[in-house]
């Protein structure tokens, strides 16, 4: 049992190592390909690579019976997640947008706060937000990017929103490959027409399937394994360590170095993200959940 936990766990971090890796690949994809493109290129492989490696065609007769404006919402909002969190990385430290993207899940979470105690949680979250705003007065920070870091932190509560309803579904991981698959078709036009060059020239494609990989394929497959070991708590608590560890891998691959008061608003937001989950799986084991 501890050492299928053990092993659950590295799986954990290595996912997320990998997810944070593929960020900073991304950032450096930058200098010769917008966001934009690099965001359509990553979604259109990662879509082949989920279709085969599910083995999606076997859905194929449930379609008929699936809700479509559900799934086109869930797709939108993980095709805007990601453009928008593309564009908060090219303005801001890699650390300092995944913290802000991070407020929309917790924001979520935060929703149902009902007792007194927990609005400490709150309390940490706001604290975090305002000293990673420009008016710290770090150099590196642009309204432009805070302002796309939380767009893709409300696109990722809307994920999650319309991901639960979409489980419903009898689809089950299926909706994943239907989620990217027509998030990467409703981008795909709109990529064409700002840089077609770019997106149709084979010369990034590896870099595409390399970000994809890193990105998508690599996290889904040993964040599956980790569920079946982890419990809520466990796997709630590893997430949340997400701030620090985009801000570390920032600081190691792209030389990132953030402030004192910009730790401290990591550490606010994942306190916050902590402790909200902990208030969530105490609350589950009461209702027998």
């Amino acid at each position: 049992m501890f050492s299928s936990q053990l092993g659950a766990m590295l799986c954990m971090l290595i996912s997320m190592l990998s997810y944070q890796f593929s960020a900073s690949y991304a950032k450096h994809l930058f200098e010769v390909l917008d966001p934009t493109s690099v965001t359509v290129l990553r979604l259109s492989f990662a879509f082949l690579i989920i279709f085969f490696m599910l083995r999606s065609w076997r859905i194929w007769k449930k379609l008929a019976f699936v809700q479509w404006q559900i799934i086109l919402c869930y797709s939108l909002a993980l095709g805007l997640m990601n453009i928008c969190f593309y564009h908060a990385l090219n303005d801001l430290p890699q650390g300092i947008a995944v913290g802000l993207e991070f407020i929309g899940p917790l924001g979520l979470a935060l929703l149902s706060v009902k007792q007194r105690s927990d609005f400490i949680w709150v309390g940490c979250a706001i604290l975090g937000i305002v000293l990673l705003m420009p008016w710290t007065g770090y150099q590196r920070l642009s309204w432009r990017g805070v302002g796309f870091a939380l767009s893709a932190g409300f696109c990722w509560a809307m994920y999650i929103y319309f991901g639960q309803k979409v489980i419903r579904q009898n689809i089950g991981i299926h909706s994943l490959t239907l989620g990217i698959g027509l998030a990467a078709l409703c981008l795909l036009p709109y990529g064409l027409w700002q840089n077609s060059a770019g997106i149709l020239n084979t010369m990034y494609w590896k870099n595409a399937l390399i970000l994809a990989l890193l990105a998508t394929a690599i996290p889904y497959a040993l964040d599956l394994y980790a569920l079946k070991s982890l419990n809520r708590l466990s796997y709630g608590t590893f997430t949340s360590l997400s701030p620090a560890m985009a801000a570390i891998v920032g600081m190691l691959v792209l030389d990132e170095y953030l402030s004192l008061i910009q730790w401290v608003a990591l550490f606010s937001i994942m306190l916050a993200s902590i402790g909200i989950t902990l208030r969530s799986y105490r609350q589950r084991k009461k209702l027998g959940a």
